[in-house]
């Protein structure tokens, strides 16, 4: 039995609660299609989404390389984290991100702040879960049109579940090694025909493989749907989520390797008592959909959310010594609270001009976002050197850390107001042809004030970043795509926390893409796409040797690639998910990274040129599946500045699914089967992650 996804909400229907199923072997082809047509995700395959162009449109019809994590993909694998969900997108690395939050590449872009929730931002640094994620959208490639700035290499976009009338009564019952205990609840009800209630929550306190890492965290998300009337719905949600663990930037390299990394897979550098991030977050959001007797469709969003966000760090501040016997610490923290505010309204109207049927979309955004950049340097006991040496086979240290902010640190106060424009016309030109265009307009007025001194650094930036693509279909189910897009950051980064003199007057990077691919539904409930294409980051800062703090705006990186994708059902017992991506990610112009120089030439950190992941799910019979997941990568440089290589990563990982009844099944999860050593992620030469051991979890899923 296929449990669905996305059912639009009608004041009639009244669905029952279904139970919880081992796979879908019972199912046919037939039956899949009927729901593939639908539009509703079934098993591993999403056939439509609004995100890439804020309009409904089946993703065959969507110019644009787009990857979904489905919900029964992420409960099939087992993961909970964001991280790890996109291991198996093709074209997307996980990067460290200094032990503190979710940090991804994208077709060789980096970013932390590239995070949005059903299209609206949320930018803050800090780890996500995914206990109320009904799917994860890949959209790669600029698009700024739909997203606003960044996005450079893509955008991963959190749909949450909601109130949509279904009942459901769910518990998920975790364990695990190194002491996972995890627990989750999913419940839904309509309170009468006009008003549905759910409610999502989730605790988990574990330990990891890495030494004294210990994570515990709690969320609960309430939301309610009213039906205000037949053209009316009303959304409201509310989330709190809270995250504390020990922070972790992993080991330290020699001669241009990870330290002893075999040996190294559990070794903790730094001071585990010390070591810790913290995150409270409380989100609130009100949707409002209407369709005015015009015919015009309103889709109006309202977010309010604010995150108390703290971290430190002890960690590996430089290499080993070629005798293998000393390693400097380094300390710092930050504290990073953010406030955002953002009102995003989208205007779909649908009409006719002789044979052309438009798809016609206007909208504006209204954003604020304020917060502080507070960063202290830390220095070790008595005498307050700024580094500690210690043993690297012996790194955990107890010595004393002071903090204080010095004269380089961040002490701003910061706050940014946004608006935009943007309008787009989606035109089908009989059976076989399709084009899309627009252009946003953005207005950035931001504003950092230095505690210390009081003195306002501020910057505005008028953007215009344009879209279009063409969609060719000679059949229904075949799709070849052309499309371009641009997308800027602005100078501050991706989080804009703090604006120098030199800052001030630096350019917005601007992203360019040029792609071409194609998208074939097999089957209604199969599609494979492919794409090439060509992106140009412009502007990277290079310092000014002539005047300190100041920069020149030359350095350019060029990323050609090349990716495949599979998701669905190749039969009614076999689901596929993954694919393969080539990507060339290189340094056109070198630019600086801090004391590091960054050569032309030079391959981009973290992109290895080949990587092939797939998720296979075979369901032997109605009550017993087996997953079977493959990673494969070549090797790749922990920084762009191409010193330390890192290992290639071949990993396998299983799962049992088993249906003890109608209401409960079982499943147990083996990351990394056969115990394979290799390096996860890094965050530059010195920080770099040993992927985990086998690693077993076990879950019960129980549905009343």
């Amino acid at each position: 039995m296929v449990l669905l996804a996305g059912t639009a909400l009608t004041s009639t229907c009244h669905a029952q609660a279904r139970p919880v199923p081992a796979g879908d072997a019972d199912v046919t082809l037939d039956e899949l299609s009927v729901e593939g047509q639908r539009g509703v995700s079934v098993g591993y395959l999403t056939t439509r989404t609004r995100s890439a162009t804020k309009t409904d449109t089946p993703l065959i019809d969507t110019p644009q390389s787009v990857s979904v994590v489905t919900q029964a993909q992420i409960r099939d694998q087992g993961f909970q984290s964001i991280e790890e969900a996109v291991r198996y997108v093709p074209g997307v690395i996980p990067h460290q991100g200094e032990g503190n939050r979710d940090d991804v590449v994208i077709r060789g872009q980096r970013s932390n702040a590239d995070f949005y929730v059903n299209g609206i931002r949320d930018d803050v640094q800090y780890f996500r879960d995914l206990y109320n994620t009904q799917r994860i959208e890949v959209l790669k490639g600029p698009n700024a049109l739909i997203f606003g700035r960044g996005g450079g290499g893509g955008v991963i976009n959190r749909v949450l579940k909601e109130a949509d009338g279904v009942p459901i009564r769910e518990v998920l019952l975790q364990g695990g090694q190194f002491g996972n205990k995890r627990v989750a609840i999913d419940a839904g009800d309509r309170i009468s025909d006009s008003a549905f209630f759910r409610l999502n929550g989730v605790f988990e306190d574990t330990g990891t493989y890495r030494d004294f890492v210990d994570i515990r965290r709690y969320g609960i998300n309430p939301t309610m749907t009213f039906l205000l009337g037949p053209a009316t719905t009303l959304k409201l949600s509310y989330e709190y989520f809270h995250d504390d663990r020990t922070t972790d930037r992993g080991i330290p390299s020699q001669f241009g390797r990870p330290f002893r990394y075999r040996q190294n897979v559990s070794t903790f550098f730094g001071n585990p008592d010390l070591n810790y991030a913290k995150v409270d977050a409380h989100i609130a959001t009100a949707i409002l959909d209407h369709q005015f007797d015009s015919g015009v469709q309103m889709h109006s969003q309202l977010r309010f959310a604010d995150y108390q966000k703290f971290y430190q760090n002890i960690f590996p501040g430089g290499a080993v010594n070629a005798a293998g016997t000393a390693v400097n610490l380094s300390a710092y923290n930050n504290e990073t609270p953010r406030t955002n505010y953002f009102s995003q309204n989208d205007f779909t109207y649908k009409f006719e001009t002789g044979p052309l049927r438009h798809t016609v979309l206007g909208g504006f955004e209204l954003g604020y976002q304020q917060g502080l950049a507070l960063r202290e340097s830390g220095f070790f006991g008595a005498t307050g050197a700024s580094s500690l040496v210690v043993n690297p086979l012996a790194p955990v240290t107890r010595v004393p850390v002071t903090f204080r902010n010095t004269g380089t640190d961040n002490n701003s106060r910061y706050d940014l107001g946004l608006a935009a424009v943007y309008a787009q016309d989606q035109i089908e030109i009989g059976p076989h042809l399709q084009v899309i265009g627009g252009l946003r307009y953005d207005h950035f007025d931001f504003a950092a004030t230095d505690r210390r001194t009081n003195v306002t650094n501020a910057r505005v930036d008028d953007l215009l970043s344009p879209r279009a693509g063409v969609v060719v279909k000679p059949w229904e189910n075949l799709a070849f795509y052309g499309s371009y897009s641009v997308s800027y950051l602005p100078a501050a980064g991706d989080q804009f926390s703090s604006l120098t003199p030199g800052l001030a007057i630096s350019q917005p990077e601007r992203f360019e893409n040029a792609e071409i691919g194609v998208k074939y539904d097999v089957a209604p409930a199969l599609q494979l796409t492919g794409a090439l294409y060509n992106l140009d980051r412009f502007n990277q800062r290079l310092s000014d040797p002539n005047r300190p703090g100041f920069f020149l705006a030359t350095g350019q990186t060029n990323t050609q690639g090349a990716e495949i994708g599979a998701n669905g059902y190749v039969t009614d017992w076999w689901q596929i998910a993954g694919g393969y991506a080539f990507t060339d990610a290189r340094i056109v112009n070198g630019f600086s990274s801090g004391s590091t120089a960054i050569r032309p030439g030079n391959r981009v950190g973290l992109v290895p040129f080949n990587a092939l992941t797939v998720w296979n799910k075979f369901d032997l019979t109605p009550d017993f599946s087996v997953g079977v997941g493959y990673i494969q990568t070549g090797h790749i440089f922990a920084s762009s500045d191409n010193t330390v290589r890192l290992p290639g990563i071949t990993r396998f990982d299983l799962g049992l699914f088993y249906r003890i009844n109608e209401a409960v099944r079982a499943q147990l999860n083996i990351e990394n089967l056969f115990d394979r050593r290799y390096i996860a992620t890094a965050d530059g030469n010195n920080n770099i992650t040993p992927g985990a051991p086998r690693l077993i979890r076990v879950q019960l899923i129980a549905r009343f």
